[in-house]
């Protein structure tokens, strides 16, 4: 069998497809079938340089393509893209809570708990079930403020 251009751009666009199976990102999958149209350009008998260009254009018109238009498609409703961190969390109200094994003051954000810290008073202990609102992260401690009653209505 004789490997030529086309070949080896299919090929590319195989392996690519198998690794978007472990992302899931949809990144893979567009460059994968940018290589699959670069593999038309190479069968037309463009050469190197123009194949290499044709897979440029092809990426960058399709991984957008395929993050902001067909990837939200795939995503429950409601979902609020960011990760802990991003300040996604900010202005949410949160309820302490007592870790088991050393009984520490914190707060849960996106079901991993977090210690706290009150902004105005630098309080690290408060009662568990005491409403907070959460603020931002100070590495892996939660600043907090305490929720007034009028913010709570």
């Amino acid at each position: 069998m004789d490997w030529n251009p086309a070949l080896i751009w299919i090929a590319i666009a195989l392996l690519l497809g198998l690794a978007e199976l472990s992302s899931g990102g949809l990144v893979l999958l567009a460059l994968a079938v940018a290589a699959v149209l670069t593999s038309a350009l190479a069968a037309l008998g463009l050469s190197l340089p123009w194949q290499l260009l044709g897979m440029g254009v092809f990426s960058g018109l399709l991984v957008p393509l395929a993050v902001m238009v067909i990837r939200p498609w795939f995503s429950p409703r409601g979902v609020a893209y960011g990760t802990t961190g991003t300040g996604v969390e900010k202005g949410h109200t949160y309820t302490t809570l007592r870790r088991d094994f050393d009984g520490a003051s914190g707060v849960k954000v996106n079901g991993d708990f977090y210690r706290l810290r009150v902004d105005e008073t630098g309080e690290t202990d408060l009662p568990e079930g005491t409403l907070v609102i959460f603020k931002q992260f100070d590495g892996t401690t939660a600043i907090v403020s305490h929720c007034q009653r009028h913010q709570m209505e």
